[in-house]
């Protein structure tokens, strides 16, 4: 439930449309929903703008298939991120697709609510494509208008100088970047908005599964550069939202 649904039940019920017990039924799953092996946190959204979002390894495909049927029953969607591809075949939900080049698991469909809202994701190589679509697919979960320009890592500088005008005119840029790390500095350098950075594990063995550039990132000498946990798009991705928002969601 969320702050519109609240106020259209609070509404009816004011207006005698439906009685205190049937407002009591709808409500009755608030702040959570125990299902046994998860706790739901449907009151998320009321305080935070946004639903509960489920991180998919470690969990079967019936559990899987639960938690979002009831997320999306109660929120009208839901989202589950990191879905091994074997987990997500045996899930069978109406409106339910499965982004096999990032993990994404999505019930209901992207629709643009915010297009005022626009943010860019950006990656360094190919071989961060999984994470930067993590990061796309969030980002057009949550409405905002999203533009990408991948394998411009700074191998080749000239790929990312030539976006800078339009990376200017965004609220918020994410950054996903494997080997080196330092396309997120570049960015940094370069555009007004924040800079949100994801590490990738995509590197050589002194990489240290992303390490390396995390550490890159956190060192970064442009000021307006945040950075979060390796291979974390869907991390990066919200603050993005939140960002472009202005708080407002």
């Amino acid at each position: 439930m969320n702050r519109e649904s609240l106020s259209c039940l609070l509404a009816s019920l004011r207006s005698g449309e439906i009685s205190v017990e049937d407002a009591m039924t709808r409500l009755r799953d608030l702040p959570f929903e125990d299902l046994g092996f998860a706790r739901l946190d449907h009151h998320r959204s009321l305080r935070t703008g946004a639903a509960e979002v489920v991180f998919g390894p470690g969990k079967t495909a019936s559990q899987l298939q639960e938690i979002l049927s009831r997320i999306a029953e109660k929120h009208g969607r839901a989202l589950a991120t990191k879905v091994p591809l074997d987990i997500a075949s045996s899930v069978s939900l109406p409106e339910a697709v499965y982004v096999d080049d990032c993990g994404i698991l999505r019930v209901g469909s992207n629709h643009l609510l915010h297009p005022d809202w626009p943010v860019a994701v950006v990656c360094a190589g190919t071989a961060d494509l999984p994470i930067a679509r993590e990061a796309e697919e969030t980002a057009r979960y949550y409405g905002v208008a999203v533009t990408c320009h991948f394998d411009v890592g700074v191998a080749g500088l000239h790929r990312i100088l030539e976006v800078r005008p339009e990376l200017a005119t965004m609220r918020a840029v994410v950054v996903v970047a494997g080997m080196d790390g330092a396309l997120a500095s570049v960015v940094g350098g370069l555009v007004p908005c924040p800079v949100i950075a994801v590490p990738t594990s995509v590197g050589y063995g002194a990489s240290f599964e992303g390490i390396g550039p995390l550490l890159t990132m956190l060192n970064c000498c442009a000021p307006g550069v945040a950075v979060v946990n390796i291979d974390n798009g869907f991390g990066a991705a919200y603050m993005a939202f939140r960002i472009a928002s202005g708080g407002l969601v």
